[in-house]
């Protein structure tokens, strides 16, 4: 690990753009244009982190972020296409935005990410709700897509990137609590599972020269954040071999010469401070290591959780979806999840009907979340995806009433593993960062443990940011409820 920082710090001398990148925020343009751009996003985490990759470019080109979307001259959907019901969504939201539109025509209107990159050609031709189409890998000419825009012509560019990290663009943090943040250390997905859409709008793998990783991490604990998580489609397959481009079309012809792998990476942003916390997002159950487990139970600061999907508990249909693991092997990382770290927390995905779904196979799903006891699960039935293996191979031929009733089972599994874990956890005492005042209740804060399980308890003396021991005294499927102790 000594070597491994040394050649870190020998890098250093020859990153100016990230020393450069770093010192960026919003109210540090070059210049003022008076205009202002609005952005929500939708999906999962990386869209989010991506959002605030946006918000950086834009902020350097004179634009200032609004909460408002009536006082905007720019409005961004930052897009998920992972299920048919979120790009509804953002349809049904580009028509009211339009109805705004109507009353201000210069607002421009785009639309970023995983949507942009699927549907381009239906959203300026067919659907004509859009100015902008930006895909995940194009941020960078966002200013020249504007300005074409602006010129009263369709702007696009969806072109899938290789190489493309945005190392060198310090994001800027949209939420407001300046305590969490999101670390992006990959972008990109090898894993060609049948059912899922990223690999053809977010492209191949590409990792990060972990150099940036931890510059970020550093200068992030700097400004008082408290935790960072670490996301990529695959955390578990990042890997640096010291070639910025890191083409994952060559990883296996690099693997020898690997630098940096994810559990390194990961004691790497532990050690920046033992006051930051570390969490990290999605891992595969066929990447995810012995090495990173044990990395994780050495350091007190990194989190013992673990989001681990599933997809399904039957080894057949994990071979429909290729999801290359099957029963057995999760079962076997589950254990070993258990054994090396005894406290941590688990959630995972998963799917209700897939395609050619059996009952049979159904109850392996349910006998799998009895096994891996999840502290929770984000649970779906199956939406076919345009353009994925499994529209080309398989029939999605198990009908809707089934999948809902599957998916309900599920779900009230779910609820009942989630209930039991959390009332196994009264009596216990743990150690919670303040995040944010409590939904419910002005004189009562809430933060995570360890585990990722939320924990509400009243205000004291202590500010956002601060660590306390709470004493567990309640529970339901969804918070814990305690007292400082």
């Amino acid at each position: 690990m000594n070597e491994l920082l040394d050649y870190i710090e020998q890098k250093k001398h020859d990153e100016s753009r990230q020393g450069e990148a770093l010192n960026l925020e919003l109210n540090e343009s070059s210049y003022k244009n008076n205009k202002h751009f609005y952005i929500e996003s939708y999906g999962c985490a990386m869209n989010f982190s991506d959002s605030e990759i946006v918000a950086s470019i834009l902020g350097k080109q004179g634009y200032s972020l609004t909460t408002n979307i009536f006082d905007a001259d720019l409005v961004f959907l930052n897009t998920c296409s992972i299920r048919e019901k979120a790009e509804q969504t953002v349809r049904q939201r580009l028509r009211s935005i339009n109805e705004i539109k109507e009353q201000k025509s210069t607002l421009l209107v785009g639309v970023l990410g995983c949507m942009a990159e699927r549907l381009k050609s239906k959203f300026l031709e067919e659907e004509k709700l859009v100015d902008l189409v930006v895909g995940p890998d194009a941020y960078r000419s966002l200013p020249d897509l504007i300005q074409e825009a602006e010129t009263g012509h369709k702007a696009v560019n969806v072109l899938l990137s290789r190489e493309e990290t945005y190392a060198d663009i310090a994001p800027v943090r949209l939420d407001t609590t300046g305590i969490t943040a999101f670390i992006s250390i990959m972008r990109g997905c090898n894993n060609m599972c049948s059912f899922c859409v990223v690999p053809f709008t977010r492209g191949r793998e590409r990792s990060r020269n972990p150099q940036t990783i931890i510059a970020e991490a550093t200068d992030l604990f700097n400004k008082g954040y408290r935790e960072v998580t670490l996301l990529g489609q695959n955390v578990d397959s990042y890997r640096w071999t010291g070639d910025d481009t890191n083409k994952a079309d060559d990883t296996e012809n690099k693997e020898a010469n690997v630098l940096v792998n994810f559990a390194q990476l990961l004691e790497m942003v532990a050690l920046v401070n033992p006051l930051l916390r570390v969490r990290f997002s999605t891992s595969h159950p066929k990447d995810i290591t012995d090495e990173v487990l044990h990395t994780i139970a050495k350091y007190n600061n990194i989190c013992s959780y673990i989001h681990l999907p599933v997809q399904s508990g039957s080894s057949a249909c994990l071979e429909r979806m290729n999801r290359t693991y099957d029963r057995a092997w999760y079962m076997n990382r589950v254990e070993a999840i258990r054994r090396i770290i005894p406290d941590c927390g688990i959630s995972s995905d998963i799917i209700a009907g897939f395609c050619g779904e059996t009952e049979e196979e159904h109850q392996d799903t349910l006998s799998m979340m009895d096994f891996a006891q999840y502290d929770y699960s984000y649970m779906f039935f199956y939406s076919e995806r345009p353009g994925t293996l499994a529209a080309r191979k398989f029939a999605d031929d198990v009908p809707l009433d089934i999948k809902k009733r599957r998916l309900a089972e599920i779900v009230d599994k779910q609820y009942q593993l989630s209930l039991e874990s959390n009332l196994r956890d009264i009596g216990k005492t743990y150690e919670v960062l303040v995040e944010k005042v409590s939904k419910k209740s002005e004189e009562e804060y809430c933060g995570r443990n360890s585990q990722n399980k939320m924990i509400i308890f009243p205000k004291g003396n202590y500010k956002i940011g601060d660590y306390v021991n709470v004493y567990i005294e309640s529970a339901n499927k969804a918070t814990l409820k305690g007292k400082v102790v």
